[in-house]
């Protein structure tokens, strides 16, 4: 139990950086001497010192002969920065306990063995489930090379997001949307089809004291992005259209000369969503938040690419056989094909009910 209690510690600080310390994970430590702490630290952005470092630091001489746990296994490589491990042996530090070994499997167990090599006790998996639950994000993006992403929507009692002449403004509480722009505070990238892009013209940036930013990602196979559009203009936030080879050059030229990055995914019709999530990755973005429409929201969930859903459900009923829905497309011809959601929860934010859940793999 005393260990649980220390390590709860280190897990609830780690979050302190929550949304900010990708491509690395959240890790948070706590020394404690004689059953008492001593000393904390929290990650706080990538390139700067690990959690263990800040709480060595912290500590000074009080870390020798004294016990630290750790939410992740300590660093055994020079990354962006030295490796935790050595810096723990030369403190003098005497256990270790840690939640998890590294997800990585280049370097799994590695912390340990330096550790245990120099003499330190080690002792891991406590309260496993929740450190593997605080870095689901940089487990996905480390093991598969693919980001974590989360598919949210606003929609009636009836599922609906527009009505059948578009109007959805708004459908969700005021509540939503601002737990809304918090969910883009924490995500690597925000994804949208180009659909959106044409009819709201939104900025789809956090309007929060203090927010990050997400990068845009705008998924528009044959680059109709208006020149004139905010994602494009307002430089608020870095802006990535995905299209694909039959793009006009022409346009694609002008929207790089407007400083938006693009990505060539795929040589058919549409975009492939699968090269486009394993691109991001390459480009360190761990994390995606889908705000789109029915139609890419659809393609997401057909493409096994989503790992979360939130669904953000007002107490209006809008009907209408022509209004949209939140997932669109083709839709599942069996029920079989259906996506199913797991661990699901709810809970209150004004007048709307938050539903989240995460897909089920098939």
């Amino acid at each position: 139990m005393t260990d649980e209690i220390f390590m709860r510690e280190a897990l609830r600080i780690a979050r302190n950086a929550e949304g900010r310390t990708a491509p690395n994970p959240l890790v948070g430590a706590v020394i404690v001497k004689d059953g008492k702490i001593v000393a904390e630290g929290w990650h706080r952005q990538a390139g700067t010192p690990h959690a263990e470092i800040h709480a060595l630091n912290m500590a000074g001489e009080l870390a020798k002969n004294s016990t630290l746990y750790v939410t992740l296994e300590p660093c055994s490589h020079f990354g962006r920065t030295p490796p935790c491990a050595k810096s723990i042996v030369n403190a003098g530090i005497k256990k270790v306990v840690a939640a998890m070994k590294d997800p990585n499997p280049k370097v799994a167990g590695r912390g340990f063995e330096i550790l245990r090599g120099a003499g330190v006790e080690v002792e891991f998996g406590i309260l496993e489930d929740e450190a593997r639950k605080l870095n689901e994000i940089f487990i996905k993006w480390v093991t598969k090379n693919l980001p974590f992403v989360t598919l949210k929507f606003a929609c009636s009692l009836d599922g609906k997001i527009a009505t059948a002449s578009g109007e959805s403004q708004w459908i969700s509480c005021e509540a939503s949307r601002k737990f809304t722009h918090h969910l883009r505070d924490l995500n690597d990238a925000i994804l949208v089809g180009v659909g959106t892009v044409l009819k709201d013209n939104p900025s789809l940036t956090t309007r929060l004291v203090q927010g990050k930013n997400p990068v845009r990602v705008i998924v528009d196979s044959n680059a109709r992005t208006p020149l004139d559009s905010n994602v494009v203009i307002d430089k608020s936030a870095r802006t990535i259209i995905a299209t694909t080879s039959n793009a006009p050059p022409e346009k694609i030229s002008a929207l790089k000369n407007l400083g938006v990055e693009i990505i060539t995914a795929g040589d058919g019709l549409r975009v492939d969503l699968k090269i486009l999530m394993h691109e991001l990755a390459e480009r360190e973005i761990t994390s995606v938040l889908v705000e789109g429409g029915g139609t890419i929201n659809f393609s997401m969930l057909k493409e096994n690419l989503v790992d979360k859903v939130l669904a953000f459900v007002a107490p209006k009923i809008i009907g209408g056989k022509n209004s949209l829905t939140a997932v669109e497309g083709a839709g599942f011809e069996k029920l079989s094909d259906a996506v199913n959601l797991k661990n699901l929860t709810t809970q209150k934010l004004g007048d709307d009910i938050l539903i989240s859940g995460y897909v089920t793999e098939a």
